[in-house]
């Protein structure tokens, strides 16, 4: 199985997932900094607390000390630990059975009270902290916080935060109401108090970030799948270059000012020139055909023509200077005659190049080829619609336009299923002669559809092949244009004659 590389993925697929990845790593980004900095506030908060319960206590402290009553003391530092146990659901604790009072186990939060030689007067886990005991002999981190506290002379409270890892130290000095130090309120608190807060905002973080996440996510996939459609379509129409012919390729392209609709325009651009390119080639390949096989045929037409008009000529003389003739004879000499002028008539087909004098196009001989075309069309059962609009003369060779219509109109009735339409619509404007022949006949194909004008190219059983032919080489000394559309439903043949200053 072959590897599949990022960068060999569409666009399609890479764009939304770079939007998404952008999304997710942004709202990762957001969220982390949310949370430190809720983190640091709770902190800052919790230190914030805890130096003013320090302050109230170092004030509520000051006639216990000043009367020297520890149990008062005691009962004054309990008090606000006691509140939050029972606001955090926990057990209340007890602190005085029958006179004595029992340790209360409080890891998270600690209070002492030291006297001013540093000596523990009274603590909230008096067990751990026994009374009159050097704040330095607890060893290790109470030792600095002792050296802190010496080295501390004033009277405003501070935070002691490198002591421990896990711990803050928050100490307010006691002060009496004449500004003498009566000791030394310390206040040391877990960061494990942080915790619970900061669950509840992380778990409010996410919650938001989810919610963001699910009104984003499909915004940027839709949003990075529509800004690279025009790009998908542009290359799927770009990979049919080559497979297929350019006329066939219709592509509907982004138009806009940015790199994608500038690369649309210069491939619809391509697109045209190649489709130039084609029909002046076809048009080339086709003409050189013409050209080629219409000096055959005037040449074979030529060597035909001369021995054939010798032949009637001496069919003529016969009939005229004959005497009595056996009917037998006669009957041949007509058959014969007949067989060569219809051999003529097709020589002559072929000799199209020698423009023939005639008069001007008249609606009368416009009417002569409906009565011509009409025993065929009767024939075959067809219906005629004649629309034409033509009620004077036009400056058009009468010869040479009313072989082009009777060629098409007998074209068209050949095409036609029995039982089907032909239409002739026929207009004359300032500048041209504008004529259109439709039939319901089949479909032509691309194939034929090149081949069309050529002789002996679409012969039906009917005739030699060459009415298109010859129409097309009419048209052609005519300066005149021929187009032909073909669907399913009917085939149109457009003629245009213009009129020229000869022809008037």
């Amino acid at each position: 199985m072959p590897e599949v590389r990022l960068r060999d993925l569409s666009y399609r697929v890479k764009t939304p997932l770079s939007v998404t990845l952008v999304i997710l790593l942004t709202a990762i980004v957001l969220s982390t900094t949310l949370l430190a900095r809720a983190y640091q506030d709770n902190r800052e908060e919790m230190i914030d607390n805890a130096l003013s319960l320090g302050t109230v206590l170092a004030r509520t402290l000051v006639p216990s000390l000043t009367r020297d009553d520890v149990w008062q003391a005691y009962d004054t530092i309990m008090t606000p630990l006691e509140r939050e146990a029972r606001g955090a659901g926990e057990r209340a604790p007890v602190t005085m059975h029958n006179g004595e009072a029992r340790a209360v186990d409080y890891s998270e939060r600690e209070i002492l009270v030291l006297d001013t030689d540093q000596s523990i007067y009274v603590a909230s886990r008096p067990r751990d902290y026994p009374m009159l005991v050097q704040l330095e002999q607890l060893g290790g981190e109470y030792a600095e916080l002792a050296e802190r506290i010496a080295d501390h002379n004033g009277g405003q409270p501070f935070v002691a935060r490198e002591i421990w890892p896990d711990r803050y130290a928050m100490v307010v000095p006691i002060l009496a109401e004449d500004g003498a130090r009566l000791g030394t309120l310390v206040l040391n608190y877990s960061n494990d108090l942080l915790i619970p807060r900061f669950l509840n905002t992380v778990e409010q973080v996410i919650l938001a970030t989810l919610l963001v996440l699910l009104a984003l996510l499909p915004l940027g996939w839709y949003w990075g799948k529509r800004l690279t459609d025009p790009l998908a379509h542009l290359s799927a129409c770009m990979q049919r270059v080559g497979s297929e012919v350019p006329s066939d390729i219709q592509c509907d392209l982004y138009d806009g000012r940015d790199e994608i609709g500038q690369v649309s325009m210069r491939f619809r651009r391509m697109l045209d020139e190649l489709r130039e390119k084609q029909e002046l080639e076809r048009s080339m390949v086709a003409s050189e055909r013409l050209a080629a096989v219409g000096r055959l045929t005037a040449g074979i037409a030529h060597e035909i023509n001369n021995p054939l008009g010798g032949m009637l000529n001496a069919i003529s003389t016969y009939k005229r200077h004959g005497g009595e003739r056996d009917p037998v004879a006669v009957r041949t000499i007509s058959l014969l005659e007949r067989g060569l002028v219809q051999i003529k008539g097709t020589v002559g087909a072929l000799l199209v190049e020698a423009r023939l004098e005639s008069h001007a196009l008249t609606p009368d001989d416009l009417e002569d080829i409906r009565t011509l075309i009409q025993p065929d069309i009767q024939r075959k059962g067809l219906s005629l619609v004649w629309d034409n609009a033509i009620a004077k003369p036009v400056p058009l060779p009468s010869s040479q336009v009313r072989q082009v219509l009777l060629n098409l109109l007998l074209n068209a009735v050949q095409a036609s299923e029995r039982g089907g339409e032909v239409e002739c619509w026929l207009r004359a404007d300032e500048s041209a002669l504008r004529a259109a022949i439709t039939n319901g006949g089949k479909h032509i194909d691309r194939e034929r559809m090149a081949q069309l004008f050529e002789p002996f190219a679409h012969s039906n059983g009917d005739g030699h092949g060459l009415g298109l032919w010859v129409t097309y080489q009419l048209i052609l000394q005519l300066d005149g244009q021929i187009e032909v559309t073909s669907n399913e439903s009917a085939t149109r043949f457009e003629v245009s004659l213009p009129f020229t200053a000869e022809d008037s």
